[in-house]
């Protein structure tokens, strides 16, 4: 899509929206249309796209890890060792809840078949067993560094049920300039993985947290009067 109409997009979207005490995400939405995932299931979408630049919102990384990687996975938020690992899932309570807690589990890939057995039950239903595709599993001598700042950098594009697929492109506090990178990269990403690509998609929208949203269109931004907030 043409960056100048996604700058518009934003620079309008900035004029309808209130000033808020906290700093919105600007969300985007593509949606689409003439698929079918139920009969052709193999349409979905799922897939770890590094955008330009981060989103400003710093995802929540727990590592499974065993002593070889204890030290160097200290840098992000939680560590769990192997070793504890049968006392944690004994409490169905505090495993949900850490399951609801992190946005990607990074794990050493010589424990996947334990951390399969014992964390499957609940990471695998909402998406967050540790994944390859993300570079989640990882060797026991493995620089956890660069795996880092990919993954602050990193936004998953996935089909569920809905023939939708949303992302968080950044912050309102962020130049338009670097939205529109993300928005982009995001739009051409999904464009690329549908089989009749342009024809797939519906519509692209646009909004921060707490506003009324605006459609990208090639012929600029659309939205109604009455989206404006009150």
């Amino acid at each position: 899509m043409n960056k100048k109409i996604i700058l518009d997009s934003i620079k309008k979207l900035r004029e309808i929206s209130k000033q808020r005490k906290f700093p919105q995400t600007l969300d985007v939405s593509v949606n689409l249309t003439k698929l079918n995932f139920k009969k052709n299931p193999d349409q979905k979408i799922d897939l770890f796209h590094k955008l330009p630049h981060n989103t400003g919102k710093k995802p929540k990384i727990c590592a499974l890890v065993g002593k070889e990687l204890e030290t160097k996975a200290k840098i992000f938020d939680k560590v769990i060792l192997n070793e504890e690992f049968g006392n944690l899932v004994k409490d169905k309570k505090a495993l949900k809840k850490l399951a609801r807690e992190y946005d990607y589990f990074v794990a050493q890939a010589n424990l996947m078949a334990d951390i399969g057995a014992k964390f499957g039950r609940v990471l695998a239903p909402i998406g967050k067993m540790p994944n390859p595709k993300a570079g989640c599993i990882v060797p026991p001598t493995a620089n956890l560094e660069p795996l880092l700042e990919r993954l602050e950098s990193t936004s998953r594009l996935q089909t569920r049920d809905q023939a939708s697929i949303k992302a968080i492109a950044g912050s309102e506090t962020m130049s338009d300039d670097t939205l529109a990178d993300n928005i982009n990269s995001i739009f051409n990403t999904v464009l690329h993985e549908l089989p009749q690509e342009k024809a797939n998609i519906k519509s692209l929208i646009i909004k921060f947290t707490m506003s009324k949203p605006i459609e990208v269109t090639d012929k600029g931004p659309i939205f109604k009067a009455e989206a404006k907030e009150e």
